[in-house]
């Protein structure tokens, strides 16, 4: 009998309600908390008085607003507090007693030099999780070396610089690792760490380097490159190339017959028939079983690479139907076949519309792709609030949170906890 199809009994934007985090960041590094927010998280960003620029920085600004800022920071409260004050200092305290994450997401020691350290927060919530977000991490000789973005990528060997016409290298089109990764490790360690405190009582501060996920989130080539530096005795390459070793990571497709990119009527396909089953289903899909006959390759991981007559053959195979017509016999056949897209045309592809589709801009200011977790009976995604602008809960939270009235706000406002 078929298992029933479990039913949620919430839905996402609920899975992490109840917590309550307090941020404190600059730019990028912001996106640590944004899936916890998707996800229910009530996210408190703490901004100085002149707000985080990132709203005026990186492309494409949406109306006066970039895109970063209205990604990284959608469903988040602003809260406008000056740490240079004592009284927002007190301010900043109180909101801690009533959370249970800090995200420090800036250079190391911002709050430390502020007088809101690790230990002074402890001391107000000994359940405290913490947890600083930088580019290098808070121990290392970059410690403070100032950086963006694709820094860490560089730092972690995940591009390759290439040259423009005029002979000068230049950084290559590629995704963003380091930024993109340590928010999701980030986030992943403020979870495990809220569930221990909630056990034991006991918090922690978290150290999250953009650098170190960058090589994390890259493992397989520095392990790779790591491994081959045994001998061969000990570590090889497959059996299916006669144990030779192959270049780490996708360098080792080069060449590669059986697992490929291949030209379509109408744009490209990525074959992946590497085991033989795969490699058999397609000759006969297309009628070319002499094609296995005279190549059938090994059971596993045979990429029949450097067999250029057969790369021919299958270059004329693949230009006789289009991308969506390959796609089609996969599913026919089990062949395992991918459309290459760029990504502007993404959002075309059947398989976006079934499941991502873009959240609305009229309510985000510009169309977004959800946090991509889905609860299994569910249809559609959450959509956030909007990215805030500066301070645009400050009376809102301390009066809700906090239980502020206006004559407290109004003393706030004489100390200039609000700048």
């Amino acid at each position: 009998m078929e298992e029933p199809v479990p039913r949620p009994v919430t839905r996402p934007e609920t899975l992490l309600a109840g917590l309550r985090v307090v941020e404190c960041s600059m730019l990028g590094p912001a996106a640590v908390t944004t899936a916890l927010a998707d996800l229910g998280a009530e996210v408190v960003k703490v901004e100085p008085p002149q707000g985080d620029y990132v709203r005026q920085m990186t492309w494409p600004i949406v109306e006066g607003t970039s895109l970063m800022h209205l990604h990284v920071n959608r469903g988040k409260r602003s809260v406008v507090l000056d740490l240079r004050t004592d009284a927002g200092r007190e301010v900043f305290c109180d909101l801690v007693r009533r959370s249970e994450v800090v995200v420090e997401a800036m250079r190391p020691g911002g709050l430390e030099r502020r007088g809101l350290g690790f230990e002074r927060l402890r001391a107000e919530n000994p359940a405290l999780v913490m947890c600083t977000v930088s580019g290098y991490g808070m121990t290392g000789p970059y410690r403070d070396l100032a950086s963006h973005g694709i820094a860490y990528d560089a730092w972690a060997g995940i591009f390759t610089p290439t040259r423009d016409e005029s002979g000068r290298p230049v950084m290559p089109d590629h995704v963003s690792i380091g930024i993109n990764a340590a928010p999701l490790y980030g986030a992943l360690g403020i979870l495990a760490a809220v569930l221990h405190a909630r056990v034991t009582g006991e918090g922690c501060w978290l150290d999250v380097a953009q650098s170190d996920a960058a090589a994390a989130f890259d493992w397989y080539r520095s392990e790779s490159h790591k491994a081959y530096e045994r001998p061969e005795t000990e570590v090889t390459g497959n059996a299916a190339d006669h144990y030779e070793r192959r270049a780490p990571g996708i360098a080792g497709m080069r060449g590669g017959v059986r697992y490929q990119v291949y030209a379509s009527a109408d744009g490209h396909v990525l074959f992946m028939a590497s085991e033989q089953h795969f490699w058999r289903n397609f000759c006969e899909a297309v009628g070319r079983l002499d094609l296995f006959e005279r190549w059938p390759g090994s059971r596993y991981g045979d990429h029949a690479r450097g067999n250029t007559e057969l790369a021919d053959e299958l270059t004329g195979v693949f230009r006789t139907r289009t991308t969506a017509e390959w796609v089609r016999l996969g599913l026919d056949a089990d062949v395992p076949i991918a459309p290459v897209h760029h990504p502007a045309e993404l959002q075309h592809d059947p398989q976006f519309v079934a499941r991502l589709g873009w959240l609305p801009r009229e309510v985000l200011g510009a169309e977004q792709l959800p946090l991509p977790v889905r609860l299994v009976g569910q249809d559609g995604w959450r959509v956030p609030g909007r990215a805030p602008t500066v301070g645009e809960h400050t009376t809102e939270v301390l009066t809700r949170v906090l239980g502020y009235d206006e004559a407290r706000l109004e003393a706030l406002r004489a100390a200039g906890a609000f700048g």
